[in-house]
Parts: structure tokens; C-alpha cells; sequence
């Protein structure tokens, strides 16, 4: 158990690494779905598009919300933007760093789906295997006698070597070689564009905006620290109401017990000697209960850190101005302290 604490423990204080960890394995995953996936081409006009679209999209989309599931700062996020004004203005500066940080995450998995995809261009032949120009790959004088129909469903069977009928209209492996060379450019070119992308989001821009790109970052971090903190605190509180409440339930059972009893001293006997070491518990105990000792103001406690955050101005107790991030007046007076050392 202490090992499994020590891990969770671990985690927790490298979150960040956690998190990079585990979109690197969604990586590694969704190429080995696509890998054990077994695709098959309707081989019908009005179906292939749709369903090349769909695998193409669908896995994306869904690996993309699994990533932002299994971020932490989702909840954080949202509870954030939704939160009342109260004495803390947002920053939409904060919470633009904080979805961006997440997104970037969460992106790698369907990046790397559509990359795998594209490359693979099984995907690509059955949705454009119906734009293939016949009167240059293939048999161009048949294109004119055809109906459009008719050449429609034969096309769109090119990916299917089973039931494909139209070698006298165009060889198969023409037509497949032509769209699978064009999935795989437009794949290498995904792949380079997004690298591009990741680039410049994570060497280029900090450059240009370094003070307003440490400015969130910062206070990103202290939105997390700070709920963590004030997570710890209501659990440490909780701990230890109940616990007073718990002792105070069986002083109130003893007494009611003491006084059941026609011989009294017997009890008192032996337990006279753990009573002040359990007087001492309780009193620790309500020190940490730093004066909320009843339901109620417990309730309008929790309720009044929700709707009325404390500004972020240590030792000012009036609420910011501006934004709230930076509050603007007078500097309180410091008193400045020299300290002098001998070498005697």
C-alpha cells in the first residue's frame, strides 16, 4: 500500500511529465487501432465518401476528448470560466494558456491517426476512387459511351479486387497506385505541416511574448497549486470534524452509560487515566477546526470561496482594481531591516 501511495504521490507532484506520458502512449495506441482495424471499402458510390469521412474524422474526434478526459485541468478549466466574478476578475489571457496547453496534448493521438491513415491511403482510395481520371489512366475512348452511373460503380470498386469488373475501362492497380501516391504526399505533408506547427507554438512564440507567455503560465500554476491546497485544507478540516464529533458521540454515550449504572465508581476507575490524554486529542483536534465548528458555516464558507475568491494582493483586504491579477494604488509601507554579522 505505502508503495502504491509513494507512486500516486510521485505523479501528482510531476503531473506534467504524467501528462506527456500518457498522450505519448494514446499515441502509440491509436496507430496500433488503426494497425488491427480492419477496413473495408463499401465499394459503392453514394457510401464510400461518407465512410472514408467517417474513419478518417470519428476516431480523431473521440481520441481527442479521451485526451481532455483524462486532463486534470478540464475541470479546473471550466470551473474557472464559469465561476462568479466575486472579488477576482479573470484573466482570459490564464485560461487561453490553459486550454492551449491542454489541446496541444490531447492533439497528438488524432494527429497521429490521421498521419497513420493517410500514409496507409486505404482510406483515400475508397473515398476518391471515384475521381479518377479514366481518359488518362485508363481506356478514354469507353469514358464518352458510359453513363455517368455506370462509370460511377465501376470505380468505386477499385478498391475492392474481389468484385472489381472494369479492367477493359482501366486497370486496377493503375488506379490504385495513382490515389495511394497521393495519399501518401498529402500524409508527409500533414506530418511536416503539423511538425512546423509544434514548432512555432513551442519555440517561436514565447519569443515574441515571453512577459505575457511567463504572466500566464505563472498564474496558471497558482489556479492549480491553489486548488490542490484548498482541497488538502477542506480535507484535513473534514478529518478532523468529524473526529471531534465522533469523540464527543461516545463521551455523551459513556455518560449516558455512567449514569444508567447504580455503581459509577467501577467505571470511572479504569478509564480515569486516558481521560485527560483524550481531552488533549479533542482539543487539538478543534484547533484545527480554526473556529468552524457547525454545518451551516461550513456551508456559507464554501459557498462564499466559490462565488468570492480572495484578490490576489497579499496583507489588502479591499478588492482589487483592474483586472485583478495586478492590482494598481499605493504600495503598502515596508520596513526596511539591516542585519550586521561579526566575524568574532
Amino acid at each position: 500500500m505505502d508503495k502504491f501511495r509513494m507512486i500516486f504521490q510521485f505523479l501528482q507532484s510531476n503531473q506534467e511529465s504524467f501528462m506527456n506520458g500518457i498522450c505519448g502512449i494514446m499515441a502509440l495506441a491509436s496507430a496500433q487501432m488503426y494497425s488491427a482495424f480492419d477496413f473495408n471499402c463499401p465499394c459503392l458510390p453514394g457510401y464510400n465518401a461518407a465512410y472514408s469521412a467517417g474513419i478518417l474524422l470519428a476516431p480523431p474526434l473521440v481520441l481527442f476528448l479521451l485526451g481532455l478526459v483524462m486532463n486534470n485541468n478540464v475541470s479546473m478549466l471550466a470551473e474557472e470560466w464559469k465561476r462568479p466574478l466575486g472579488r477576482r476578475a479573470k484573466d482570459p489571457a490564464v485560461l487561453r494558456y490553459m486550454f492551449c496547453s491542454m489541446a496541444q496534448r490531447a492533439l497528438i493521438a488524432p494527429v497521429v491517426w490521421v498521419a497513420v491513415t493517410l500514409l496507409d491511403g486505404k482510406c483515400f482510395l475508397c473515398a476518391f476512387c471515384t475521381t479518377v481520371p479514366v481518359s488518362l489512366l485508363g481506356n478514354g475512348s469507353l469514358v464518352p459511351g458510359l453513363p455517368q452511373p455506370e462509370l460511377a460503380r465501376l470505380l468505386a470498386r477499385v478498391p475492392c479486387p474481389e468484385i472489381y469488373e472494369g479492367d477493359w475501362l482501366l486497370a486496377r492497380e493503375v488506379a490504385v497506385r495513382y490515389l495511394r501516391c497521393i495519399s501518401q504526399a498529402l500524409g508527409w505533408s500533414f506530418v511536416l505541416l503539423t511538425t512546423l506547427l509544434a514548432f512555432v507554438v513551442r519555440s517561436v512564440r514565447p519569443c515574441f511574448t515571453q512577459a505575457a507567455f511567463l504572466k500566464s503560465k505563472y498564474w496558471s500554476h497558482y489556479i492549480d497549486i491553489e486548488r490542490k491546497l484548498f482541497d488538502e485544507t477542506c480535507t484535513e478540516h473534514a478529518r478532523a470534524f468529524a473526529k471531534v464529533c465522533i469523540q464527543q458521540f461516545f463521551e455523551a454515550m459513556n455518560h449516558d452509560l455512567e449514569l444508567g449504572h447504580a455503581h459509577g465508581a467501577l467505571a470511572t476507575g479504569p478509564t480515569g487515566s486516558a481521560a485527560p490524554a483524550a481531552t488533549e486529542g479533542a482539543d487539538e483536534e478543534r484547533e484545527k477546526l480554526r473556529g468552524i465548528t457547525d454545518q451551516g458555516t461550513m456551508n456559507r464558507l464554501l459557498t462564499s470561496w466559490h462565488e468570492c475568491k480572495p484578490p490576489l494582493r497579499l496583507g489588502q483586504e479591499e478588492p482589487l482594481v483592474g483586472n485583478g491579477w495586478a492590482g494598481g494604488g499605493p504600495r503598502p509601507s515596508r520596513k526596511e531591516v539591516a542585519t550586521y554579522f561579526s566575524k568574532v
